[in-house]
């Protein structure tokens, strides 16, 4: 049983089941926790276009 919030990708709603209403599977609307020592983050940064 999911006990947190969930955003729908395709109808930009939200619910706490894991497929919504239209069909399409959720996805947390959590960002991921912080790290330091994130090695993703250069990749991130370039993909919004800040570095």
């Amino acid at each position: 049983m999911v006990k947190h919030l969930l955003k729908c990708p395709s109808c930009h709603g939200y619910t706490m089941k894991v497929q919504c209403t239209c069909g399409a599977k959720t996805e947390s609307c959590r960002p991921p926790k912080y790290s330091p020592e994130d090695k993703l983050a250069v990749y991130r940064r370039q993909a919004k276009g800040l570095g």
